[in-house]
């Protein structure tokens, strides 16, 4: 390849900004005349002493567009909020009562703190070991976007990662890892609650399946080696397989047994600890429930959001935990005010401790 090609070839592949953000390199390949811009891929950059750690995703219109998405979510809940009732949603938080609702938000946070927990068992399960407050400070700046579909946007966290020399990669792989954690913790849970409502069997039956499937592609070494060994130069879709199996080998070292069993064990900590914030609300506003149903209601909604791909769960998550309410026996202003609340006292409580620790991020940057 000629050396003029190549430097116009780097410069379609280059960002504009400034050297200090991920860096894009070019995959040159022998043999080949001309090289399609698919190949280009991000590397962890290098990082001083001095340099900041901060993504150039938080720079410009890419900040805004981020802050934008997120202002659209919360008007688009708001705008449900008052749809469902405003006031029945505003007696409920006045009958709770401050100490009730600080008592939900330390389950939260109960919740985030087992999670981040798991979140560096994956990274030092491949060999990264990020200093305690810098870690949980990306770990919580993810939840901005907690509320994409599936919360794909707390991948967000693997960019955040890239100047702290965590290849992005190794952040992803971690991100995959903690979404099937959570998936076997709620189908654990589920498969209790299949006793108090059959009906809901094939929502966790298809939950099961697919952690099963998951599971024995991770499990696979010679299915995972036969995906990352595909050609390069094979096309696009040889490429995409081979990304995919090189991000299972790594998924596959962070659940190793003992690292499966631990992450395993916070996972469902965590999610218990929502459910009994969930079952508390319920209680004080008069729904009388024991604590094994609400959790598997809590359960199947938070699997009917996830698997619905609705951006945060938004609509699939609220619809199936109002109907079980009723169907258990609720009343349905307390069953839509509890909803509500408890919507805002975790997911919204987590996507506003994200923009916080956002913000945080990218105006103070640390150094490594």
């Amino acid at each position: 390849m000629p050396i003029a090609e190549a430097s116009s070839i780097g410069a379609q592949c280059r960002p504009r900004a400034s050297t200090k953000g991920a860096r894009f390199v070019v995959a040159i390949h022998k043999n080949k005349n001309k090289l399609p811009l698919h190949h280009c891929h991000m590397e962890s950059p290098r990082v001083s002493a001095s340099s900041p750690t901060v993504s150039p995703l938080l720079r410009g219109w890419r900040y805004r567009a981020l802050v934008l998405s997120v202002a659209a979510s919360a008007f688009g809940y708001l705008l449900f909020m008052l749809w469902s009732g405003w006031r029945d949603t505003f007696h409920a938080v006045m009958q709770i009562g401050i100490a009730g609702i600080c008592i939900v938000l330390l389950m939260s946070l109960l919740n985030f703190g087992l999670r981040f927990l798991r979140w560096q068992l994956y990274l030092e399960q491949m060999g990264h070991r990020v200093p305690l407050f810098p870690s949980l400070n990306i770990y919580l700046a993810g939840f901005t976007l907690a509320t994409t579909p599936g919360r794909a946007g707390e991948a967000l966290r693997a960019l955040l990662l890239i100047p702290r020399g965590v290849p992005y990669r190794h952040g992803i792989a971690a991100f995959i890892s903690e979404r099937l954690s959570d998936l076997m913790a709620m189908v654990a849970v589920g498969l209790i609650g299949l006793m108090v409502y059959p009906k809901a069997g094939s929502l966790i039956a298809i939950g099961t399946a697919t952690l099963i499937t998951l599971y024995m592609m991770i499990g696979s070494r010679r299915f995972l080696d036969f995906l990352s060994n595909r050609p390069e130069n094979g096309g696009l879709i040889s490429l995409y397989f081979r990304h995919i199996g090189e991000l299972g080998l790594l998924c596959r070292r962070c659940h190793a047994p003992k690292a499966l069993v631990m992450a395993a064990g916070l996972s469902v900590l965590a999610w218990i600890a929502e459910a009994w914030a969930f079952h508390l609300i319920l209680e004080w506003l008069g729904i009388a429930m024991r604590l094994e149903l609400a959790a598997f209601i809590f359960t199947v909604a938070m699997l009917a959001g996830h698997l619905s791909f609705m951006p945060g769960g938004l609509g699939g998550t609220e619809a199936v935990m109002l109907g079980l309410l009723i169907w258990s026996g609720g009343d349905r202003p307390e069953a839509v005010a509890a909803v509500v609340v408890f919507r805002l006292a975790t997911l919204w409580f987590a996507v506003l401790t994200g923009v916080v620790a956002l913000a945080m991020h990218r105006n103070r940057p640390s150094t490594r």
